[in-house]
């Protein structure tokens, strides 16, 4: 019998009595499920956000029918006990991650004139918080291996206008902030950290959201801690928590910012208060927060090593110094000339026919028109000069190659969720790429 390499590597050649007589039976050729072959899987993956009902529902019950549902004891408890987690000095919650950057930015004094520097791979919140404050944002570029602020960049990108910047730990891994924190000593600018997907991540056992002048987190319903919706800011510095204190509550006086007559007041503020029945959610997912975790780790650790092998994929990198990461997204990155030339849009639907959950991840953001509609607005054209707000060149000023690769070109992103499953789970995830990846000749005459 004739019969090509690839040919070979799908068969079982040797079966039963046929093997003691010398014969070669060949199995038919594993379709992809895209091309109407059987998917590698058919189960269900786990859920999010979970909740029990045995352990979860009494806390809030009982917040319930107090009805005592405004800013409490329960979101008092709440944040003294992500303070004590994070190993942070204060806590303030806050209505949701894009509120606590905001609040932390213009209690940081952030605001017209000023340039932030931020993560250019991230979601639209981190630079919308930025627009809020009247600065200005400049995108940097990221590092392809680690999805992360690409510290290089940044110093390329400061000016005599920078005041601060805003790196994000995306996807739940940690970015250098020991180089980070030293380019913003150097420059004398204000660090704040958008952890929105970090709880937990360390570095050198510290964990993120720590090291700048604070650090700022999401609780909205995708995210490892959920509690629907919900934010927090961390910081150690006393009067800076006081302040943001009083922005969160309409501006009146708190701690340090209380004098000896009661004036209400002291500062322009706004109400972005955490409800009584969200920090009852929190507590209960908190409980099991650091164990999910850590089976997150386990199997992206095992994931990872199982997709190394495979041409056409490069896995997620992790800086040296990384003590822990916590994986909101299980990222890699696809590259189509290790598939025969196969498009990563192909590759995503094929992915999926398989039964394995993907996306294709962030869009560029510096191209976008909420900037437009920015620089057009009222306040941004009394703030700025119009050669400043002028957007072909500042999107001309704000290229980042390699972040626009990484979205329109190689970005592959697994949920959180899908992290929870078992081992077997993961065998799955590895089995179908390397189906798809076997197949990636036969998948180019895809039209759909």
């Amino acid at each position: 019998m004739k019969y090509t390499r690839r040919d070979f590597v799908k068969t079982n050649a040797l079966v039963g009595t046929g093997a003691l007589m010398g014969f070669n039976f060949i199995q038919p050729e594993v379709k992809p499920a895209l091309m109407g072959g059987k998917p590698v899987r058919t189960a269900s993956w786990p859920s999010w956000p979970r909740w029990n009902p045995d352990t979860d529902e009494s806390r809030v019950l009982e917040v319930l029918r107090s009805g005592v549902w405004s800013r409490s004891g329960v979101v008092k408890e709440f944040e003294d006990k992500w303070a004590n987690t994070i190993g942070s000095k204060r806590c303030l919650t806050v209505v949701n991650g894009t509120n606590a950057l905001i609040a932390a930015l213009v209690q940081a004094d952030i605001g017209g004139g000023d340039e932030v520097l931020v993560s250019s791979y991230t979601f639209i919140a981190s630079v919308a918080a930025i627009l809020q404050t009247g600065a200005m944002p400049v995108f940097v570029d990221s590092d392809p291996e680690t999805f992360q602020i690409d510290p290089v960049e940044i110093r390329k990108k400061i000016t005599s206008r920078t005041k601060a910047i805003l790196p994000v730990h995306i996807l739940g891994l940690p970015a250098d902030m020991d180089s980070i924190m030293a380019i913003a000593k150097e420059n004398d600018l204000v660090v704040i950290e958008d952890a929105c997907q970090g709880w937990l991540a360390e570095i050198n056992h510290k964990k993120v959201g720590t090291f700048g002048l604070a650090g700022c987190f999401s609780f909205q319903n995708s995210k490892n801690l959920p509690m629907g919706e919900g934010g927090a800011i961390v910081s150690d510095d006393d009067d800076f928590m006081d302040r943001c204190f009083s922005y969160h509550n309409y501006g009146y006086a708190y701690g340090s910012l209380v004098g000896a007559v009661n004036q209400g007041a002291v500062i322009a503020g706004t109400k972005i208060r955490l409800t009584e029945y969200q920090a009852a959610i929190g507590l209960s997912q908190l409980q099991r927060l650091d164990s999910e975790t850590q089976l997150r780790e386990t199997n992206a650790s095992y994931l990872k090593q199982k997709l190394e092998g495979v041409s056409g994929l490069s896995t997620y990198v992790l800086y040296p110094n990384v003590t822990r990461a916590v994986f909101h997204l299980f990222p890699f990155r696809f590259h189509s000339e290790g598939f025969k030339g196969l498009s990563r849009d192909v590759f995503l639907k094929a992915l999926r026919a398989e039964g394995i959950p993907c996306s294709s991840g962030y869009i560029p953001l510096n191209d976008k028109l909420y900037l437009k509609d920015a620089f057009t607005s009222k306040n941004y054209r009394r703030m700025y000069q119009a050669n400043e707000l002028d957007f072909d060149n500042y999107v001309a000023n704000n290229q980042c190659p390699i972040t626009d690769k990484l979205c329109n070109e190689e970005a592959v992103w697994l949920s959180q969720s899908m992290l929870l499953g078992s081992q077997s789970d993961m065998d799955d995830i590895a089995n179908a790429i390397m189906k798809i990846h076997e197949n990636a000749e036969e998948l180019l005459n895809y039209k759909g």
